[in-house]
């Protein structure tokens, strides 16, 4: 029996079915803030990246609505909030207790396929045997991706295809600086950056902040030589690539967090059918990659998906953009947001927990490492020992214009009182509209089946009393109604 999108496919006239269909190829970073040229970056060069924006289209205000890998590309493979599809808790369903995506959802690669495309999920430079990071919180059909790679495909036949960046985690490793220096020949110079004023520019943090640059470096150069492949086999110009990364860098305001540092990705599209040299400044969210990549391969978007297409000729700006963040790892939180062209609105709902909550993946960090030994040392001023608070503000409210760095809280400033009130409904709009799941606690049955799993992984690294003890203090505050 024919599923309803191959009854709308097979209705297409034969004119629109002999048409040319592009290949579609996302290029997805790691832990990687915009640090390009063309982005407004300047203490390194990023000349392949500068060069598909100049192509093709770059979207200025891209943000993510998840700034954590597994719930943003939950997100980004459906076209859908993570907060509607119940896949809105980082590594989630991983344990027995299992995670369903809700009727008539499914992903864009079973979209592609079922339109004739292959599909394929690598890494660069490729290799191996399986696909590359996917990272999702429900259960999936791995038959989704036909292979690592679209050089398998049948003569004629289009992709969609995916390639999977390191990204931003490179810098995290113990060999980090050897590593990038072979990939690059030398390293960027620490001693003159200029780091964002809540974090103290100390060596070891301007170190750290040099590999974040040199990551973005190599994932430059990494993307030249994906174009000269595409270039090589003769389909730059048949293909459609997109290039994002899947969150912010991964530091204390970063990776985790509703700030720009966390959200604010880069977004580069070049292909046929894109318009060259442009720079959109309207509001995008990134899982607004599905809807642009099936309409550019002439696919209905499924009624259900929540995604929007970029190009359409009666496109709409969205007034407002949403984030979400719930518990990452072992850590619970649970905070939402809405920005508009002007405005940022941060719904802090554990706000008797401290910003920077115990967690096993991030406490080991050279960059967390780093900022403890400078309050140690005395070296941070007010506004970077308030990362340090025990509590945070229920609600924060930020002019992103007057206020690029987003520290200025106003929730409290009588004179933004209006604003204020206008950015609380927008969310609770949002919320109600979205079905958001996470507004109810994460079922206690859910949280011990995935710490079982984290207890139990015998990773190399892995400090199983400090994971512990860090579960212990989640059901603590949560029994103590904080």
């Amino acid at each position: 029996m024919k599923t309803p999108l191959l009854l709308l496919l097979a209705a297409f006239t034969g004119a629109a079915a002999a048409a040319p269909r592009p290949n579609i190829l996302w290029i997805i970073s790691e832990d990687m803030s915009p640090h390009f040229g063309c982005c407004g970056e300047t203490a390194i060069a990023t000349p392949n990246v500068d060069r598909l924006a100049a192509e093709g289209t770059r979207f200025a205000h891209a943000h993510v609505t998840a700034p954590i890998c597994s719930t943003s590309r939950s997100a980004l493979i459906t076209g859908m909030y993570q907060t509607s599809i119940g896949a809105h808790h980082h590594r989630s369903g991983r344990g027995t207790v299992k995670i369903h995506l809700p009727e008539g959802v499914p992903l864009v690669p079973r979209l592609f396929q079922e339109a004739g495309y292959w599909t394929s999920n690598g890494s660069w430079p490729g290799g191996g045997k399986g696909i590359a990071k996917t990272d999702y919180n429900f259960e999936w059909d791995p038959a989704v991706y036909d292979a690592n790679d679209w050089a398998g495909r049948p003569d004629g036949k289009p992709f969609f295809a995916q390639i999977q960046l390191h990204g931003g985690k490179v810098r995290d490793g113990a060999n980090a600086a050897r590593v990038l220096t072979e990939k690059l020949g030398s390293l960027t110079a620490p001693e003159n950056l200029t780091l964002p004023p809540y974090y103290p520019a100390t060596p070891a943090l301007r170190a750290d902040w040099a590999l974040t640059l040199d990551a973005c470096r190599l994932v430059d150069q990494q993307i030249g030589e994906i174009r000269r492949r595409l270039e090589g086999e003769g389909i730059l110009d048949q293909t459609v690539l997109f290039f994002i990364t899947d969150h912010g860098v991964s530091h204390a305001r970063g990776k985790q967090y509703l700030y720009a540092e966390g959200t604010h990705i880069p977004c580069v599209v070049r292909g046929p059918g894109i318009p060259r040299g442009n720079l959109r400044e309207d509001l995008v969210e990134h899982i607004d990659l599905a809807a642009t990549s099936l309409a550019l391969a002439g696919i209905p978007k499924p009624s259900t998906m929540q995604s929007r297409d970029l190009f359409a000729p009666n496109f709409e700006p969205r007034e407002a953009i949403f984030a979400a963040r719930d518990r990452a790892d072992e850590t619970v939180d649970h905070m939402r947001s809405v920005r508009t062209e002007d405005w940022l609105y941060i719904r802090n709902f554990l706000p008797k927990r401290p910003h920077l909550l115990p967690n096993h993946y991030k406490d080991h960090k050279d960059c967390y490492v780093a900022l403890r030994a400078a309050r140690a040392a005395g070296l941070l001023n007010p506004l970077q020992e308030s990362l340090f608070a025990p509590e945070r503000a229920p609600e924060e409210l930020y002019d992103t214009r007057a206020d690029p760095w987003e520290i200025r809280n106003l929730a409290a400033d009588p004179a933004h009182a209006r604003i204020l009130t206008e950015m609380r409904g927008r969310l609770d709009a949002w919320m109600e509209r979205t079905g958001d799941q996470g507004r109810e606690p994460e079922p206690a049955a859910q949280y011990d089946s995935d710490m079982a799993v984290y207890l139990g992984q015998g990773k190399k690294g892995v400090d199983k009393p400090m994971i512990e003890a860090n579960i212990a203090l989640m059901k603590r505050l949560a029994s103590e109604g904080r």
